[in-house]
């Protein structure tokens, strides 16, 4: 996942999300958590390299809360997020401090956490390093259904290994995962008969556009909660 794209576009720092949720530890680890506690039906939200805390990122997790979720996106980079503005930042020595695989590996200790406080149905959406970590979940049995957004490079190898529900939401300009490699990819879940799968590519948007959107323009709002809905109407139907 060396490509710049990881790293452009970082969201604005400018004012912290007032949302309806809080900061909480779980399975070890501090996050975002809104949405009714006593939901049975969890969903675990795996940030990019910049982090749990942008405004837009915890804007999505109280939507996904509003349609009845639990909701936990923990802080999978242990404070350590990607800071474009530090001259002393590297991009590669951060790559290897904080491998996705890790990160599924510490995202199964915040599952762990949710099964014990009574979640019988558990979905995962993560976004560009987070959906690399999502994607390596969904080869495991510890989720019942995955939403990938604006992947990090995945592989044939990662995608033979899926064994639960996917949906995976490009973009039409994203070097780091291509279109015509995303229709690749799908033609190989198309084979796995035995769970559904779906692959989606957005016209007109670049890397990050569900999370790193400008606000202010109207056509990239309408992309992002077009991509918002895919990832509902997703868990609408396997996490319940």
């Amino acid at each position: 996942m060396s490509s710049s794209q990881c790293f452009e576009n970082p969201p604005s720092k400018s004012t912290a999300w007032q949302g309806a949720g809080s900061v909480q530890e779980i399975g070890g680890f501090p996050a975002y958590v809104t949405g009714p506690p006593d939901s049975k039906l969890a969903i675990l939200l795996v940030h990019d390299a910049f982090g749990y805390e942008p405004p837009k990122f915890r804007k999505l997790a109280d939507k996904v809360a509003a349609a009845g979720y639990f909701v936990v996106a923990p802080d999978f980079v242990n404070g350590d997020p990607a800071d474009l503005d530090n001259p002393q930042f590297d991009r590669h020595a951060w790559l290897k401090a904080h491998s996705p695989e890790k990160g599924a590996e510490d995202a199964k200790q915040v599952i762990a956490a949710l099964k014990s406080k009574g979640a019988s149905a558990i979905g995962a959406a993560g976004f560009c390093w987070g959906g690399w970590v999502v994607t390596n979940l969904a080869s495991s049995d510890d989720i019942q259904a995955a939403v990938v957004l604006h992947p990090g490079p995945l592989t044939e190898d990662h995608i033979k290994k899926v064994k639960v529900p996917i949906a995976i939401l490009g973009a039409e300009n994203d070097p780091i995962t291509p279109p015509e490699q995303l229709k690749q990819l799908g033609e190989i879940l198309s084979t796995k008969t035995e769970f559904d799968s779906y692959v989606k590519i957005f016209p007109g948007v670049a890397h990050g556009w569900t999370v790193r959107y400008n606000a202010e323009d109207e056509s990239a709002v309408k992309s992002a909660e077009e991509a918002h809905d895919d990832m509902l109407n997703w868990f609408a139907k396997y996490i319940k």
